[in-house]
């Protein structure tokens, strides 16, 4: 009994200490000034992959991921996943460094609504009530913050898809790719597009590693364990909670990100754009209650079976 106690705190430090460091990856990109969104994310990718590569030598498991690479349709899966989570980091570094961090907090806090949502057109999953509900509500806030914006919430939007169908297709891949080989995988394809965008603003702009101060270089060449620690403590507490805690904690991130846009970073939030919020909330708390309904009725089943 003591050593599932254990497991069970770890695992929940393990999810906060996750999900805190990206509720503040705002502020580290805003560190970075005045390099620009296209070479902090080219060079979080090859940064990353380095990291990574530093990881599996120093944990022995270049075999295991050897083998992964010779399997085709993992080899293009993650392909495919590289594809998606650039377009989310890109999106997301794009908004910290130009102001939008509040938006960008939203795309993260309906993720789990569009989660579901793909859930039934993607894998044709029937909803309860309960979910429609949410999913309806949403859908209500989104159209409230496009008359607020006076555009559609594009960067929210796009963080939110972008990372829920990255989501989908890792649950496909499931526990043959570990985190850590996964994010290799995915580093490894993005790497040419990412020397390409560097050499890019190293023509036109110039690249800013190594021109600034010392301590902007630090925190610039630490852009690939800042990408790679959170994720691997992720993938820890993902093996040790329950899915139920991981839903509750995985409103961290947002929340501190919306907290750093509106009290750091000073951003506005005009009435609708409350309200927009204010219905977001709304739908998760739905969500969050049906949630914790179906893990009541299941866990009651399983009590009636034994």
């Amino acid at each position: 009994m003591p050593d599932r106690v254990e497991l069970s705190r770890s695992g929940l430090a393990f999810a906060i200490g996750s999900y805190l460091l990206w509720g503040f990856l705002p502020l580290y990109f805003l560190a970075l000034a005045p390099s620009g969104p296209f070479e902090i994310v080219g060079w979080r990718v090859t940064l990353s992959l380095v990291f990574c590569a530093l990881l599996i030598t120093v944990t022995g498991a270049w075999r295991p991921f050897v083998v992964l690479v010779r399997d085709r349709r993992i080899l293009f899966t993650m392909g495919l996943a590289g594809v998606l989570i650039y377009v989310n980091w890109q999106t997301y570094v794009y908004a910290a460094v130009s102001g939008q961090v509040v938006e960008a907090a939203l795309g993260y806090f309906i993720n789990p609504i569009v989660t579901v949502f793909l859930g039934v057109l993607v894998q044709r999953e029937r909803l309860n009530p309960t979910q429609w509900v949410a999913v309806g509500i949403s859908i209500i806030a989104v159209v409230v913050l496009a008359v607020g914006y006076g555009q559609l919430p594009w960067i929210a939007l796009v963080l939110a898809f972008s990372f829920g169908v990255y989501g989908l297709i890792k649950k496909r891949v499931g526990p043959k790719v570990d985190a850590l080989s996964g994010l290799t995988l995915e580093t490894a394809w993005l790497t040419p597009l990412a020397i390409v965008q560097l050499v890019f603003v190293g023509t036109t702009a110039g690249l800013t590693l190594g021109t600034v101060s010392t301590w902007h270089t630090i925190l610039l060449l630490l852009a690939g364990a800042v990408t790679a620690v959170p994720l691997l403590l992720f993938a820890a507490a993902s093996r040790r909670l329950p899915l139920i805690y991981m839903g509750f904690i995985q409103y961290f991130a947002p929340f501190i990100q919306f907290l750093v846009g509106v009290v750091v970073l000073k951003e506005p939030m005009p009435p609708e754009r409350w309200i927009g919020f204010s219905l977001v909330w709304l739908a998760l708390f739905v969500l969050t209650f049906d949630l914790v309904r179906g893990a009541r009725s299941a866990r009651r089943q399983v009590v009636q079976l034994t």
